[in-house]
């Protein structure tokens, strides 16, 4: 028995303008993936994982449990018809302001943006950019993507607003319908899938004042719970790194009732540990799981680790 949780962490499968992939990879990827677990992990639901952490009770060996951030159509379309063949159980953290369509994942319109600008450079903070070619477009754009996440919400909604603009990108439907709505969320639930907090509108809490943390934090709850009708108690920080919540923010967190809060910081949950931040793994469909599962945690570090940092939007 154990008692160290591994909690894996995913966004999207399938491709997306904020994170490439060649098609179809992701989906071979992550049954790959599934198959490994199967083999090598004991998955569990988080909220049992959470009961039986709480209660000091050992956790089965090599206890795993999985969870999906930003809620993706394709968590819907793919992921879960491919866990119920594992018999797989997972936690999806909603963000209720995509679910109702009235807020923008900022890193995929503004990636989409720079995959189809028009204009041949860009001004930001004082600095053009070129954009005549592939390689000076990704440069710029993981420039901007980097300054925009230094924001607060407001803030970045508005410059990637600008930018967008100023990109002048060739119109296109692809992308829309990128992420589920509440009809999908519920779709979750009758899978048989829990649901947590991933705040209202996928704000960097630490970016925020206090004020606007609590909000985020309490209406992102009350939302999910009146529009699903289930009780919310599991959060997961959006973006995740230690630099992205602070103390106030797991304060809180706590005073708002919440059992835990998941991060993207590397490492395994453990019952002695602060269940307002809970380390996770977090993977793309392309990782490669079977050196996480045989060869432990430090591998896991080394596989994962350096491309938190890139990779992790919450």
């Amino acid at each position: 028995m154990s008692n160290r949780l591994l909690v894996l962490g995913w966004h999207n499968i399938d491709p997306t303008p904020g994170f490439p992939d060649p098609p179809g990879v992701g989906r071979l990827g992550f049954a790959k993936q599934l198959r490994t677990l199967e083999r090598f992990a004991n998955v569990l639901p988080l909220q049992r994982a959470l009961t039986l952490m709480e209660l000091g009770e050992p956790l089965p060996p090599r206890a795993v449990a999985l969870t999906f951030d930003d809620g993706y159509r394709d968590n819907l379309d793919l992921g879960v018809p491919m866990l119920a063949e594992h018999g797989f159980p997972a936690t999806f953290f909603l963000v209720p302001g995509f679910l109702s369509g009235t807020v923008g994942a900022w890193w995929e319109d503004l990636s989409a943006a720079f995959e189809r600008a028009r204009a041949p450079r860009l001004t930001v903070g004082g600095l053009t950019h070129d954009l005549t070619t592939p390689a000076a477009r990704q440069t710029a754009h993981d420039a901007v993507r980097v300054s925009v996440k230094a924001l607060d919400h407001a803030d970045r909604v508005a410059e990637v607003a600008r930018v967008s603009e100023e990109l002048n990108p060739a119109p296109t439907s692809v992308g829309e319908g990128l992420f589920m709505d509440w009809a999908g969320a519920k779709s979750l639930l009758a899978g048989g899938h829990e649901i947590g907090s991933h705040t209202v509108s996928h704000a960097i809490l630490e970016r925020e004042t206090e004020a606007a943390q609590l909000t985020e934090l309490a209406e992102s709850r009350t939302a999910l719970e009146s529009g699903l009708g289930i009780s919310v108690d599991t959060l997961a920080f959006p973006n995740g790194a230690a630099s992205d919540y602070s103390e106030t923010t797991t304060r809180l967190v706590s005073e708002l009732g919440y059992r835990c809060a998941v991060t993207t910081r590397a490492g395994l949950a453990g019952r002695s540990d602060s269940p307002y931040e809970m380390r996770r793994v977090v993977l793309t469909p392309t990782t490669d799981l079977s050196s996480v599962a045989s060869k432990g945690w430090r591998k896991a570090r080394k596989v994962v680790g350096g491309r938190l940092s890139s990779l992790a939007r919450g």
